[in-house]
Parts: C-alpha cells; sequence; structure tokens
C-alpha cells in the first residue's frame, strides 16, 4: 500500500509557507528504576536501560510539522549541536526528515544537549539535563543570523519559540516575528511563565500553548484545589485581562484540551488508545495544531488535528513517532469514537 505522508492540501494555496522557529536540539536515554521509593540523595539504586529515546522540543514539533505538511512547507530551526556522534545523528535525522537546516549550526568542542530520564515502577519520574550545552549557546545574536528568512516570510510565516534555549533567543525571535508580521507561538515552563509573568514578553504572541500547571502557574491558581476546566477557565480570564488578544491551547493529558479564540472556549476529549510512553505528547499536539492552522482550519479544528497527533505519538515508546502521517492518522481517527470535524477528516481523506 502506498504510504500517503502528508495532508491533503495545496501549500501554495496556504496564507504560511513556513516555519521559522528556536528551541532545544537534543536527544536523552530513559532508565527504569526499581522500586517507587523516591530516589535519596545519597542513594544507589538498580534498574536498567530501556528502548526509549528522547528528543527535544523544537526538533519534536518541526518534525511533526514538516512530515504532516510535506515538502512544499519549509520548515526552518534555528539552533546548535555539538560536532559530536549525537548531534552528527540528530543533524541527519532532521535532514531525513526535509527540514532545512541552514540555521542550525554543528559547534566543534560543544556537547549536544542530552537529558537522563529516570522513570519509577509507577510510571512517574524526572529528568536530568545539561546546561552547558550547544543549545544553551543559542544567543540572540543566533538567531539575529536568521533574519533574511523572516524578511523572506513576512506576512506568511509562522515564528515559533519553545523551551530549552535561552529566553533572550526565544525573545529575539518573537521580536523579529513581530516585526515582520509572522504568526507567532510560543510555550514556556511552569517556571518560565512564572518567572515572566505579566511581562510585555507576552504582547509578541498569538498563540500560547501551555499545559494545565503552566497556566496555573500563570494565574496563581491551586490546581491541588480546583477541578480543571475551572482552571481554564479562571486561567483564561486572567489571561484574557492581562493580554486580549492571545489565543491559547491548554492540554490535561488524558483530561483532553481546551482552546480559547479571544470569544469562545472549546473542549475536546483525549482519545483512548493503548500508551507507551506520554513524553513529547504535549509536542506532538501543538505541532498538530500548527498544521491545521497553516491548512486552513479555526483553532478549535485545529485543536482536534493536534489532539489525534497527540494521541497517536504515545503509542511510541519515543518521543518521536515516526509513523505518524496522513494515513497512519486516517486509520486511527476511524477507528476512534470520538467526533472529529469534516474539515479534519478533509485533510486525512485519500
Amino acid at each position: 500500500m502506498k504510504q500517503i505522508l502528508s495532508l491533503n492540501i495545496d501549500i501554495r494555496s496556504c496564507r504560511y509557507r513556513a516555519l521559522i522557529g528556536t528551541g532545544g536540539i537534543g536527544s536523552g536515554n530513559f532508565f527504569a528504576l526499581k522500586g517507587n521509593g523516591t530516589l535519596g540523595r545519597e542513594e544507589s539504586r538498580s534498574g536498567r536501560f530501556i528502548d526509549r529515546r528522547d528528543y527535544c522540543k523544537l526538533h519534536i514539533v518541526s518534525h511533526y510539522v514538516q512530515t504532516l505538511l510535506g515538502p512544499d512547507f519549509r520548515t526552518i530551526p534555528i539552533g546548535r549541536v555539538g560536532d559530536d556522534r549525537p548531534g552528527r545523528e540528530l543533524y541527519a535525522e532532521m535532514k531525513e526528515a526535509g527540514l532545512d537546516l541552514s540555521h542550525v549550526e554543528k559547534v566543534p568542542g560543544e556537547q549536544t544537549l542530552f537529558s537522563f530520564c529516570f522513570i519509577y515502577p509507577d510510571g512517574s519520574g524526572g529528568n536530568l539535563t545539561t546546561d552547558d550545552s550547544a543549545s544553551s549557546g543559542v544567543t540572540a545574536d543566533v538567531v539575529d543570523k536568521a533574519e533574511g528568512v523572516f524578511k523572506e516570510y513576512a506576512y506568511r510565516g509562522i515564528g515559533l519559540a519553545v523551551p530549552e534555549v535561552p529566553l533572550e533567543a526565544r525573545f529575539r525571535l518573537l521580536e523579529l516575528a513581530t516585526r515582520y508580521s509572522l504568526f507567532r507561538v510560543a510555550s514556556f515552563t511552569a517556571g518560565e511563565i512564572r518567572e515572566i509573568g505579566k511581562s510585555d514578553v507576552l504582547r509578541n504572541i498569538d498563540l500560547l500553548a501551555l499545559n494545565l500547571e503552566e497556566l496555573a502557574q500563570f494565574a496563581g491558581i491551586d490546581v491541588g484545589r480546583t477541578e480543571d476546566e475551572g482552571v481554564v477557565r479562571q486561567g483564561v480570564e486572567v489571561m484574557g485581562e492581562c493580554y486580549p488578544n492571545i489565543a491559547l491551547t491548554v492540554t490535561a493529558g488524558a483530561g483532553g484540551s481546551w482552546s480559547w479564540d479571544g470569544k469562545e472556549l472549546s473542549f475536546f476529549p483525549a482519545c483512548e488508545t493503548g500508551m507507551k510512553s506520554t513524553a513529547g505528547a504535549g509536542d506532538a499536539f501543538l505541532a498538530g495544531v500548527i498544521a491545521g492552522l497553516i491548512a486552513g482550519l479555526d483553532l478549535p479544528e485545529a485543536q482536534q488535528l493536534g489532539t489525534l497527533v497527540g494521541s497517536l505519538s504515545v503509542t511510541s515508546p519515543h518521543t518521536i513517532h515516526r509513523g505518524i502521517n496522513r494515513n497512519s492518522l486516517r486509520e486511527f481517527l476511524l477507528s476512534r469514537p470520538t467526533r472529529f470535524s469534516s474539515g479534519v477528516r478533509a485533510l486525512l481523506d485519500k
């Protein structure tokens, strides 16, 4: 059977023709610990490495956007990897996926961003991430080198700023995206959104992608004492008072997702599926939303496409599910009882 990769659209007729983004590019390993007790400060604990590969945020989002939109769309990550084996492997994988790597530097003598993820038997866990990697050297000056592509895609591009590179680089990307009238998309960690607070930085964003904890941190809501929908409604109210022009997506894992387009709050349930790993699901969701917006869907419909991509992504143990494409998404949709819009179905039709 012929593999159908990209969505059923003609990119030449779409408003947006390129994605220009910055964020982390790196990899990681997963280690399964024995015992659910929290690892002590001086404790030695046995376990085993498991066949699960981790990727960083910019790579995940860029991969899915490029795969879903096809070779006529241009995805341009801005970042740095070390000229080491992990960096060369990541560079080769990104090139194979069709990404434009003209602004990804391979830096001799520096190490590629790496995360060591540990998992307890109950599924919880954490990770340790290098803070002196090539990605930590992505500065505003590195982003400035790509100003020509912002100018080239003025009014016709999307600017994306995601974690795992310094905030200054992401802020500069959003400034350039504003200068050249790109559609501006960003996400932040819970700690970052708390640090940024109600700053002017958020005025340079059209779509802010958060999870429930990150929205709660922004709005000062106690998640433990508030139901998910209550957190979202309160958060949207606070966000709307401060930044009335920002649209939002909010993910809550198996609890589904919400989108806010400035007028209407839309909820869509998560798809039940055989879950192997939830790592990277939020980034896959965001990629699906971006691809949907580029394809001409409104935000609630793009949220549905994001749900499909994010839900299918968790059926892979790796944070990039290389089997996700138009054909696999269509088969996944047809096997789900959830009702998707005609717009989403049309993108996946044969």
